[in-house]
C-alpha cells in the first residue's frame, strides 16, 4: 500500500481572500510551481481548510467579512508550532498595515496590484524557510533521541543488551509491537527507537497517544478524526491519529485502559488497515506501524473480561519486555553520571561527578519510578549540590536514607530467608544475589506446582520476565517444561 505521503515534495498552499478574482489570479500565477493551492473566502472557511490539511503556506488577505486578516494573524502567531508561515496580502499604501503584520510575526507582505514575479519568488523564498525549518525541527527531534538513548537505553546489563538486539532485529519490519513493563522504564523510547532504526518508516511521523490519559468519549475521536458536525463542539473536519502517522508509527501507551468498543474498532483498523472518522461514511487507507505498550498484565485483563483476546494476539505479534531498573542495578551508575551530564547542559551547571557514597545509594535504592525516578532524582541533586561532587547529603531523603548498616542489612536478611532459602555468604554480591532469586523464584514455583503464569503473578513479574529469568538462572529445563500451558507455550531451553 502506498503511503500518501509518499506523493513528491508538493507544498499545501491556502489562499484566503474573499475576492474569487484574486484567488483565481493568485492561482494561475503559482499553478506553474510543484504547489498544491487551496482556496478560503473568509477567515472561518480557513480555518475548516487547516482541519482538514495543515498548509505550508498562507497568503492571507488583510480585509476579510467577519475576522479580519490581521486578527487572525494575531490567532496563528498565538500557536506558532502548529501554524503555517503567513505572507499579508494588504491594499496599495497600507504600508503601516504591513509593518504591523511583519511585527505580529507574518513572514513578508505583497500590496496589490503585484507583479506575478514578485508572488513567485516571495512564495518560493518562503517555501524555503518551511523546508529548512522542518529540517532544523527533525534535526532538533533527532538530537533529542540521541540524548534519550543515552539514558534509559543505556547500560550494558545482559537484560537490556536482549531489548536491544530484539529492537535491531523488528525495526525494519512492519511487525506489530507490544512493549511491556513498569511505569517509568523507558517504553516510548523503545518505541522511538524501532521508528528511528526503520529506514522507510523514520521519514513518517512519529505519533504518540497516551490511552490512559484521554476520557473514553474522546478517545476515538483523536484516533480515527472526525467530521464537521459529527459531535457537540465538532467545528470543523480533523484528521486523527491514524492518518497523521500515515507512513510512520503510531504508538499507543496504555493500551490496556482502553474502552471495549475502541478496542473493536481498533482491532478492524488493524486488520483492514483503514479508518473512518467519526460521523463520515469514507473508508481511509492508511499505512502504519503501530507499537503499542502497557504497565498491566494484559493476560490477567482477558481473563476478567477486559481486554479483547482477538486485539491482544493482533498487537504482540513481537513482544519487548523492559526490565524495571532494580532488576538492573549494575546499569544505574551509567545512568545517573549521564543524567548529571545531561542536566550540566540543560540548566547551566558546573560539571558534577557522583560522589562513591552517593553512587551506592543510588544503587542500593529500590526505585518504584524507575529510570524516570532516577533522572529527576540526579537533576535534582545536581542543581543542589555545591562544588564538584554530588554527595550523599544532596540526594533525595528517601534515598539517602535507604542504605542500611552491615549489622541491619544482615538482621532483616535472616527475617526474610527463613530456613531453605537462606544463601551462604561470600564476597561476591551478584553471586550471592543470584542463589538467592534461584532458591527464592524455585520455591514459588514449588508452591504453584510449577504453573509459571500463577508464579509470575505472585512474585509481581510478567510471565515472559519470569520465563527469561529462569533461563537466566538455569531453571528452565526444571520449571518450564511442567505446569499445562506454562510447558506447551515455551520449550525454547530444550
Amino acid at each position: 500500500m502506498t503511503s500518501k505521503r509518499n506523493v513528491g515534495e508538493r507544498r499545501r498552499v491556502l489562499v484566503v481572500d474573499d475576492e474569487e478574482a484574486a484567488r483565481y489570479g493568485i492561482r494561475r500565477a503559482l499553478g506553474v510551481g510543484d504547489y498544491e493551492i487551496e482556496e478560503a473566502g473568509s477567515v472561518e472557511e480557513a480555518r475548516a481548510k487547516m482541519g482538514e490539511h495543515a498548509p505550508d503556506l498562507m497568503l492571507l488577505d488583510v480585509n476579510l467579512p467577519g475576522v479580519s486578516g490581521l486578527d487572525f494573524l494575531r490567532e496563528l502567531a498565538a500557536s506558532p508550532d502548529s501554524s503555517p508561515l503567513v505572507i499579508m496580502v494588504t491594499a496599495y499604501g497600507s504600508e503601516r498595515m504591513a509593518v504591523e503584520a511583519i511585527k505580529t510575526g507574518a513572514y513578508d507582505y505583497l500590496s496589490k496590484p503585484f507583479e506575478i514575479e514578485d508572488l513567485r519568488l516571495v512564495v518560493k523564498n518562503a517555501l524555503e524557510t518551511v523546508r529548512l525549518r522542518r529540517e532544523n525541527q527533525t534535526l532538533r527531534r533527532r538530537i533529542e533521541l540521541e540524548g534519550a538513548r543515552q539514558g534509559s537505553l543505556l547500560g550494558s546489563s545482559e537484560s537490556m543488551g536482549f531489548v536491544r538486539g530484539i529492537i535491531e532485529k523488528v525495526a525494519e519490519t512492519d511487525a506489530t509491537v507490544l512493549v511491556r513493563g513498569e511505569s517509568g522504564t523507558g517504553k516510548e523510547l523503545v518505541a522511538r527507537e524501532l521508528h528511528e532504526r526503520s529506514s522507510h518508516r523514520r521519514r513518517g511521523s512519529f505519533v504518540a497517544v497516551n490511552c490512559a490519559a484521554l476520557p473514553s468519549e474522546l478517545i476515538e475521536s483523536e484516533l480515527f478524526g472526525h467530521e464537521k458536525g459529527a459531535f457537540t463542539g465538532a467545528a470543523a473536519r480533523r484528521r486523527g491519529k491514524f492518518e497523521q502517522a500515515d507512513g510512520g508509527t503510531l504508538f499507543l501507551d496504555e493500551i490496556g485502559d482502553m474502552s471495549a468498543n475502541v478496542q473493536a474498532k481498533l482491532l478492524r483498523a488493524l486488520e483492514e488497515r483503514r479508518v473512518e472518522r467519526l460521523g463520515g461514511g469514507e473508508s481511509i487507507p492508511v499505512d502504519v506501524r503501530i507499537v503499542s505498550a502497557t504497565h498491566r498484565t494484559l493476560e490477567l485483563e482477558i481473563e476478567r473480561g477486559g481486554f479483547r483476546a482477538d486485539l491482544f494476539y493482533r498487537l504482540q505479534v513481537v513482544t519487548i519486555e523492559i526490565p524495571p531498573l532494580r532488576d538492573r542495578r549494575e546499569d544505574i551508575p551509567q545512568l545517573a553520571q549521564t543524567f548529571a551530564r545531561q542536566a550540566a547542559e540543560r540548566y547551566g551547571l558546573p560539571e558534577r561527578v557522583i560522589s562513591p557514597p552517593a553512587l551506592r545509594k543510588l544503587v542500593e535504592y529500590t526505585w518504584p519510578g524507575n529510570v524516570r525516578e532516577l533522572r529527576n532524582a540526579v537533576e535534582r541533586s545536581m542543581i543542589l549540590a555545591e562544588g564538584g561532587e554530588v554527595l550523599a547529603k544532596d540526594l533525595p531523603e528517601e534515598i539517602g536514607g535507604a542504605s542500611k548498616s552491615p549489622k541491619e542489612s544482615s538482621s532483616a536478611q535472616a527475617a526474610v530467608n527463613p530456613g531453605d532459602l537462606a544463601v551462604p555468604f561470600t564476597t561476591d554480591f551478584r553471586e550471592d544475589r543470584r542463589e538467592f532469586e534461584r532458591r527464592y523464584i524455585a520455591r514459588c514455583l514449588e508452591e504453584t506446582g510449577g504453573n509459571v503464569t500463577r508464579a509470575a503473578a505472585i512474585l509481581g513479574m510478567h510471565r515472559q520476565s519470569l520465563q527469561h529469568k529462569l533461563r537466566e538462572l538455569g531453571l528452565a529445563r526444571r520449571y518450564v517444561a511442567v505446569g499445562g500451558e506454562d510447558g506447551a507455550q515455551d520449550n525454547s531451553d530444550n
